[in-house]
């Protein structure tokens, strides 16, 4: 694929994923706030310039917008209750919850999407996952696991390939659960290992080097109600990742951020793959959206349910609109200038090889 083709295919499918992952939060707000009866002045699909607008019978205003970069919702009254339809007229629990709809949405559209995902045919690599490396004072050393062994379950779930293991080991960081492996005379045994949240660089958090051997690689589609149960199962162990992603950091596992730049290569390298993976990767980006965006953090809606809470907890009495405003405007400001440097370090990055 020449290099031009490439650049278009992974804008196309970035402006697809981001499409579907924000239209979707701003849906979530759209309906909410038309069920509690709040005005919304403006459903906008893509970011102005504006192409082209109509108003509906609800005196809505849809419009189509040069910048294909997912949407927004414009409501009545987010700050002057005396506007008609106003949100801030509304109950303090009708607030919270238009505010709260997006995240909501995004946080349930990854069991649509992972249940899709599974429904289509997609290809399953199956081997033996063999250790080639133990590092020294690993928990894997500690626990008795040796070059060769062959590893076959991490915490009672049965694995088949590296990918699996990888992913298992990060769903239980700082838990000490049981490794079932087969030793090079064919004993099976079970060792205890607790992965380390912050391990040494280039050790991993159980401290073993491994790869899949003896591949299969076969095609295989879920049943219905099975790859709903998948898409539940999924999403629930999605959002422990993203938690243990979180906690690292804490522990002091080096940050790994990606800006809108990195999130758009990485999603062409995804769609590559198939439009399953896009689809698994959609579903993953909106669940971090939903998680990040019911954050306290002033500018998001959360920081926005943040002082409804507060307003309601002081029985009603609000904090100055102006003192609010300012607080979410330097929130804003702050968020801008952290994605322009996660930017910056994106280019650096793929400039830099």
């Amino acid at each position: 694929m020449s290099s031009i083709l490439s650049f278009l295919f992974t804008a196309a499918a970035f402006a697809l994923v981001l499409a579907i992952v924000t239209l979707s939060h701003e849906a979530g707000h759209f309906f909410s706030a038309r069920i509690f009866g709040v005005k919304v002045n403006e459903f906008g699909l893509g970011y102005p310039p504006r192409l082209f607008a109509k108003k509906g019978k609800s005196g809505t205003e849809y419009s189509i917008n040069l910048l294909p970069l997912g949407g927004f919702v414009k409501l009545a009254g987010e700050e002057d209750p005396t506007a008609p339809g106003a949100l801030a007229s509304k109950s303090h629990a009708k607030r919270v919850t238009v505010l709260a709809a997006g995240a909501i949405v995004n946080a349930l559209l990854p069991i649509v999407l992972f249940t899709v995902a599974f429904l289509l045919p997609h290809q399953i690599a199956t081997g033996k996952i063999e250790v080639l490396g133990v590092a020294a004072g690993s928990p894997a050393e500690a626990a008795g696991v040796e070059v060769g062994d062959i590893i076959l379950s991490f915490n009672g779930r049965q694995l088949t390939n590296n990918a699996e293991l990888g992913r298992d080991i990060f769903l239980d960081l700082g838990e000490t659960v049981p490794m079932e492996i087969q030793k090079a005379d064919g004993t099976v045994v079970t060792v205890s290992v607790t992965p380390r949240w912050s391990p040494p660089a280039g050790q991993g958090a159980v401290g073993i080097e491994t790869q899949t051997t003896d591949v299969v690689v076969t095609k295989v589609h879920d049943g219905f109600f099975t790859a709903i149960s998948s898409g539940f199962r999924e999403t629930g162990e999605t959002m422990v990742l993203f938690k243990n992603s979180i906690l690292s950091l804490v522990f002091g596992a080096p940050a790994q951020f990606a800006g809108p730049v990195g999130i758009a290569q990485m999603t062409g390298e995804v769609a590559r793959a198939g439009f399953g993976p896009l689809l698994e990767f959609t579903a993953f980006l909106s669940l971090n959206l939903a998680i990040l965006n019911i954050l306290p953090i002033p500018a998001l809606d959360g920081g926005r349910i943040a002082f409804v809470v507060v307003e309601w907890a002081r029985r009603g009495k609000r904090i100055d609109p102006q003192t609010e405003g300012k607080i979410h405007f330097i929130g804003f400001v702050l968020l801008i200038g952290l994605i322009l440097l996660v930017t910056f370090q994106d280019i650096v990055r793929i400039v830099g090889g």
